[in-house]
Parts: C-alpha cells; sequence; structure tokens
C-alpha cells in the first residue's frame, strides 16, 4: 500500500480499439478494505479498465500500481500471480466439467508416483468442499457444471475467484443471476472479505445494490472518468444523472397503445416435464404489452420458449387469430409471425464472430436468395441499415464485430434482427438484463413504439419497477403455474408477490 493509503492505483489509462477510444485518460484509486463502485452507462469504459487491470486487454499508455509497486500486467496469469482476480460479467464455465475441476483449472492438486505425477481428485473434492463450507455455499464439488442453474455457475465463479486469496477482487455484474436470498449472502461474503482487507471494485446498473454495499463510487461515461464520490454522499438520481449526463425525470417513456382484440390464445399448455408449467392459459390482444412476473423457478422462461418452440409441449393448444396452429419448431413460429429475444443474449441471441450486418439479418435469409444460392448483399446492407438507424444503434460499421458494442447496443441489434421477420407477436425475456439506465430508457421505448404500432408483446421481466411501468397487465406466475393476472395500473409490489409466491408449500 502507497503511502496515500491505495492499495491500487490506475493512473492515466488509456486505450483504443479500431474506430473507437474506449478508454481516455482515465484514473482509479482503490483502498484495501473497501468495495469501490465503478459505474456508467454500457459502452462507458468500465468493463474494459478491469481487462486492462486483468491483462484481457493491454492498455495504450498508463500505468498501474499495485501495493506502491508499478506492474506490468500482459495477461490474466500475471495479474493472478499479483493478487488480482476476476468475477466476469460473461459465464463461459467448463460445461462437461465438475465444480471442482472449473474451480482449480490450471492448478489441480497433483501426487506422486515415482517420477510420475497424477491429478490428486481425493485433495481437489477436499479443498473445494472447505472452500464451500467456508463460503456457505450449497454446491457438490462433483457435479458437471453444465448440469446447474445459471444462479448456481455464478455462485460457482465467485467462490473461484475468492479461492486465489486475492487483494484485490473484481465483480463485474455479480448479482445479475442470483435470486434475492443468493444477494443477500454474496453481500455478507463481501463484508467478510472487507474485514480481511481485501479490496472490492463492484461494477453493477442496480443502483440499490451500489449504495447499500459501496465505499466509493466512481462513474464513468464515455471512456471518460467523470469523477469519485463517497457512496454515503449519493442519491440514485445523482447517480443517474452523472452518468447519463443529463436527468431522467421519468424512467419510463408515456405509452399512447390501445390494446385491441385478442391475436393469442394459449388453453391449458402443459410441458411433458414434472417440474415445469402446467395447464397454463392466457390471452394476449393486438397493440398490448403483458407482463409476465414470478420469482427463479416459476418457469416463464420455458413457457415462452414452448411458444417459440423451442420445447416440447404434452398437452394444451395454440390459437392465432382465433385458428388453432401447431407450433414444434422456431421456423413454426417465426411462420406464424413469432419472434424471441432470448434471456441469455451472449449465451443464446448474439453470434460473437460475426459481424453487425451478419447478426441483424441471419433470422431472415431466406429474403436475401438471389440465382444460384447467392446472397443480395447490398439488399441486406439496406434492410440492416435501415434497421440499425430506425433503433439507434451505436456502431463503428456494419463489419465490426457484435461482440465488440455495449451490451445496450448488442440488445438493440438483436431486436433488429427480428423486426426484420415482421413479427407480429414479441416475446422479450429479460429484455433490460446487465443493461444501464440510459440503454433501458431506449428500449423501454422501442417496446412502447411497437406496441402504439399493433405489436402484440409478452415481457418476461424480474424487475418489479419494469413489469409495473411497462405493462398493460401482468401475468404472475409460480413454480410452473399460473397465479393470477393483475392491471398494470393497479398493480402494486406486494400483489405481485403474494401471487408469485402462491404456490410454494
Amino acid at each position: 500500500m502507497n503511502k496515500n493509503g491505495f492499495l491500487l492505483e490506475m493512473n492515466n489509462i488509456t486505450k483504443e480499439f479500431p474506430g473507437v477510444k474506449a478508454l481516455d485518460d482515465v484514473t482509479l484509486k482503490v483502498r484495501a478494505g473497501t468495495v469501490h463502485a465503478l459505474m456508467g452507462e454500457n459502452g462507458a469504459g468500465k468493463s474494459t479498465l478491469m481487462k486492462c487491470l486483468f491483462g484481457i486487454y493491454k492498455q495504450d499508455a498508463g500505468e498501474i500500481i499495485l501495493n506502491g509497486k508499478k506492474v506490468d500486467i500482459s495477461d490474466s496469469k500475471v495479474a493472478l500471480d499479483n493478487g488480482i482476480s476476476m468475477i466476469h460479467q460473461e459465464l463461459h464455465p467448463v460445461p462437461h466439467r465438475s465444480v471442482m475441476e472449473n474451480i482449480w483449472l490450471g492448478r489441480f492438486p497433483t501426487k506422486s508416483y515415482g517420477p510420475l505425477k497424477f491429478v490428486d481428485h481425493k485433495k481437489m473434492y477436499q479443498d473445494t468442499e472447505k472452500l464451500f463450507q467456508d463460503l456457505n455455499m450449497d454446491i457438490k464439488p462433483d457435479i458437471a457444471a453444465g448440469n446447474m442453474s445459471v444462479s448456481k455457475v455464478q455462485l460457482m465463479e465467485i467462490a473461484k475467484a475468492i479461492s486465489y486469496n486475492s487483494k484485490v477482487i473484481i465483480m463485474d455484474e455479480p448479482t445479475s443471476s442470483l435470486t434475492e436470498n443468493e444477494v443477500e449472502h454474496l453481500f455478507k461474503i463481501i463484508h467478510a472479505l472487507k474485514n480481511r482487507g481485501v479490496a472490492i471494485i463492484y461494477i453493477s446498473h442496480k443502483m440499490e445494490e451500489i449504495l447499500k454495499i459501496s465505499d466509493e463510487v466512481t462513474i464513468m461515461r464515455d471512456g471518460k472518468k467523470i469523477g469519485t464520490w463517497p457512496a454515503s454522499e449519493l442519491t440514485t438520481d445523482m447517480i443517474i444523472s452523472r452518468m447519463v449526463g443529463r436527468d431522467l425525470t421519468n424512467r419510463f417513456p408515456e405509452r399512447s397503445n390501445k390494446p385491441g382484440e385478442v391475436v393469442l390464445k394459449v388453453e391449458g399448455l402443459t410441458s411433458p416435464f414434472a417440474k415445469s408449467f402446467h395447464d397454463v392459459s392466457f390471452e394476449l390482444r393486438k397493440g398490448e404489452i403483458l407482463g409476465v412476473g414470478g420469482l427463479v423457478g416459476a418457469q416463464r422462461t420455458e413457457l415462452v420458449e414452448a411458444l417459440f418452440g423451442l420445447r416440447s409441449i404434452q398437452s394444451g393448444k395454440i390459437f392465432i387469430n382465433g385458428r388453432e396452429v401447431k407450433i414444434k419448431s422456431p421456423i413454426d413460429a417465426i411462420k406464424h409471425k413469432i419472434a424471441l429475444l432470448t434471456e441469455e443474449r451472449r449465451v443464446t441471441g448474439i453470434f460473437p464472430v460475426l459481424s453487425v450486418l451478419d447478426n441483424t439479418v441471419i433470422a431472415n435469409l431466406g429474403r436475401y436468395i438471389k440465382p444460384y444460392l447467392l446472397l443480395d448483399e447490398k439488399k441486406k446492407k439496406k434492410d440492416a441499415g435501415r434497421s440499425i438507424e430506425k433503433l439507434r444503434v451505436k456502431t463503428p460499421s456494419f463489419k465490426t464485430l457484435i461482440k465488440d458494442l455495449s451490451g445496450g447496443n448488442q440488445q438493440k441489434v438483436l431486436l433488429a434482427r427480428w423486426l426484420l421477420t415482421e413479427p407480429e407477436i414479441l416475446i422479450l425475456d429479460e429484455p433490460t438484463r446487465g443493461i444501464d439506465v440510459g440503454a433501458k430508457y431506449e428500449i423501454y421505448t422501442i417496446i412502447a413504439d411497437l406496441a402504439k404500432q399493433g405489436k402484440s408483446i409478452i415481457m418476461i421481466s424480474s424487475e418489479m419497477p419494469e413489469l409495473m411501468g411497462m405493462s398493460d397487465r401482468i401475468m404472475v406466475m409460480c413454480e410452473g403455474h399460473l397465479s393470477g393476472f393483475v392491471d398494470g395500473k393497479d398493480a402494486t409490489e406486494e400483489e405481485i408477490m403474494r401471487l408469485a409466491t402462491q404456490f410454494i408449500a
């Protein structure tokens, strides 16, 4: 630690990518035993700054000082060797290997038999079990990572980062997939780490979390540092205005959509699996935004994936415009003018190694086939350009890889993709997850405009204010069952939570 009391200093960090200055002379100073929140809109440079600290990127200019000494972090191994670990926003476990193998990857304990060395699986199991006991986590060391829920994988990654006994732990959106109880448990772990003198850099878009656990908050905008303040001096409105550079008087846009006749009717939809959705019936009207609420395990995603043909149905009927339809695959769903924006855009949404152009048109390639199975590149660019301009996607060019865009702009590209298929029913599964407050408002505006145009929208959301602020009606599910409906104008958090827990013993 240097004489000013800072465990970590990142001074005058600059990083450029083709066509984008991601970091512009950014300085960040973090004290031991504190939680230092890093906030900003998607694309502000938060994750890029942390990737420079963790050795994923090499900064073009600037220096990193750790414990009073300048360090050259050329890769992630050097970062880990220097006591810096990171919980990444994108979860990339090795799915077919066990939890313990994921945690100790690259540092397996070994045992020797003469000149030969073998992996000591018994010790690895014991070490993992002790780690989970210390963190009070209920995870089996020998279960395959791919068989766990997203929230359990997130907890595994948190445990892995802590297992390095690091002096600095970067947490990039660590609660994005956690339940409310798991979030509270993480906060207890963070408190214990603080008491051990660990510095935590915490990235989140959840204002309530930031104000609850942070000691200091640094806000970034457009690749630059706006300032650092004690968390105790900030309010939600102050953070928002400094993040976006303007006051947001309303979190949700005015809506003028008027729901009309029934376009989708679902009767008794039931999954063939016991622990899934059962006997779900509802109606969706033209120009209506139907919110879907519920807790983790409510089977909301499974229900809409079945509507889109991604999951099988044991019984029940689906009617579109009064006519019964059979949807056995996404191709069937698209033919019936249904589109699905999936919950995990990085896993089941974007094609990260493809360009913005290709990601925009990929669900509609049949429209661009010319003789001899060639693609009409001119028409592709024209359609994509019109869609990208309409949704105000910020991208250096069509050729930019979509993985290089911010989360909010990736989500807009996915919306553009599905709008090119000219859907009448648009299913949005957690459309603003991992997106900052400014980009959220833009997504809300797009949703409101689509409803006004007569598109029928089903929107799953785990954020209560979003459900109540954007829905004409709210359908609440619990453990695979439909609990009830609430009118959007009359909805309260208490009523939604009552319905969301109705089937829990």
